[in-house]
């Protein structure tokens, strides 16, 4: 049997930890630079506040309703989620993390009595230990312990937050009732051809009939679906190392750059972010793209999207070599495009290798001083903070990621700590 826990609107519960004043009332979170809604608690979105929406839109509504709002605070989700993960090791070794807020428990080899009670437990230790609200689903494969948990968070107060889907009955109800456009792995075009043919649930989905369609467009992959639906457990956990086909580092400005020196500074600082994405996963990358994006309603151009490649002589995971090449990509690509008001640039690194497989070049090959300075700056970055060493063109930080609303590090800072004073 699998498990699959999934914190309730994650980033705005993480806000409501050490701010219980918001407790059942309206919250919500906002991207970076406080563009658009990421995150609604219950009661916002009961009054109509949607997703990704910009907050300049509805900021008349969010103070006629008194919508708590917030920056995002990802230090301190990170490190929420973190905890939550651990607590979930109280019930089983075997968690494997899929996101920020979510988890599968593989519970293979225990004997649990009772399943819905132990989601219970799981979900009580959550809120008790750390004022989280999760809901869980348990299943005897990760898709159908996925749609478990879908029914225990829309029906909470008939599941109180925990569903289980142990017998055959309660498996083609599931199945029946899950939308074909929510069954995990089924993306939005494979949904709307499948909804072409009438298949609209995922247990329409399971028939025989529907097999040889699968087969085709779907392949191995539609068809270990099928199987995970039909009970029978074939899917692993998720690859999160050299499986991925590439490493983006893309940000917005909070207001239009034209100087080049400061769009230098975040070009850098995205390329080295990317280098540390590599050797914290343990690969190297042979390309680096650098990526402009102008504001189109300010540019009589149609084109807007500016982008520049550059295929390295080796493979690395070096800083100071994969930002040396983003800044040169970055001034050919201005030298050569008359816009000059941007609103965004991106790194993106592709073509990844494992960091042990990499080839030499006889003739051109890195620094190898290189690979010594990159563990000694992790290893301090580890220590005394994130990025306390930076690249020289990193040296002044040319502006601050807009964040007018953001709460304190409560678990990240030791100077944001809270202050209690106790009274007799």
């Amino acid at each position: 049997m699998y498990a699959l826990i999934d914190c309730n609107n994650f980033y705005v519960s993480c806000e409501r930890v050490f701010q219980p004043q918001w407790q059942g009332k309206p919250v919500v979170v906002l991207s970076n630079n406080d563009g658009c809604i990421i995150s609604r608690s219950e009661e916002a979105k009961k009054i109509g506040i949607g997703m990704a929406v910009p907050e300049f839109k509805i900021r008349p509504l969010l103070r006629e309703h008194g919508v708590g709002v917030f920056s995002s605070n990802y230090p301190l989700y990170g490190d929420l989620s973190d905890r939550l993960m651990k607590l979930m090791e109280h019930f089983t070794p075997n968690v494997e993390v899929y996101s920020i807020d979510e988890a599968f428990l593989d519970f293979t080899g225990m004997r649990v009595e009772d399943y819905h009670d132990y989601g219970l437990q799981m979900r009580a230790r959550a809120w008790n230990w750390l004022s989280l609200p999760i809901c869980v689903g348990i299943a005897p494969t990760r898709v159908l312990a996925k749609a478990a948990n879908r029914i225990a968070k829309k029906f909470q107060d008939q599941t109180k937050g925990a569903y289980v889907i142990d017998t055959e009955e309660k498996r083609i109800k599931a199945l029946k009732w899950l939308k074909i456009g929510d069954v995990w792995g089924i993306g939005y075009r494979t949904a709307r051809k499948l909804k072409a043919m009438n298949v609209l649930t995922a247990y329409e989905f399971i028939q025989p009939w529907v097999e040889p369609w699968i087969r085709k467009e779907m392949g191995v992959v539609g068809l270990r679906l099928k199987s995970e639906l039909e009970g029978r457990s074939v899917l692993g956990p998720d690859p999160i190392d050299i499986d991925k086909k590439s490493i983006a580092t893309t940000r917005s400005f909070p207001k239009q750059l034209t100087n080049y020196d400061l769009i230098r500074e975040r070009v850098s600082t995205f390329a080295t972010v990317c280098a540390e994405k590599l050797r914290r996963q343990g690969s190297c990358c042979h390309t680096v793209i650098v990526m402009l994006v102008a504001d189109k309603h300010k540019i009589e151009d149609t084109k807007y999207h500016y982008s520049r490649a550059a295929t390295l002589p080796f493979a690395t995971n070096s800083a100071l070599t994969i930002s040396n090449a983003s800044i040169q990509l970055l001034k050919n690509l201005m030298d050569s495009t008359e816009t000059k008001l941007f609103k965004k640039a991106g790194v993106i690194v592709t073509e990844l290798i494992p960091e042990d497989n990499r080839q030499f070049n006889l003739f051109l090959d890195e620094n190898p001083k290189h690979l010594q300075l990159m563990k000694a700056m992790d290893k301090v970055n580890r220590k005394m903070g994130e990025r306390i060493i930076r690249l020289g063109a990193q040296e002044k930080k040319t502006w601050d990621m807009k964040q007018n609303m953001l709460s304190n590090g409560y678990t990240t800072d030791f100077a944001k700590l809270l202050t209690i004073k106790c009274e007799e």
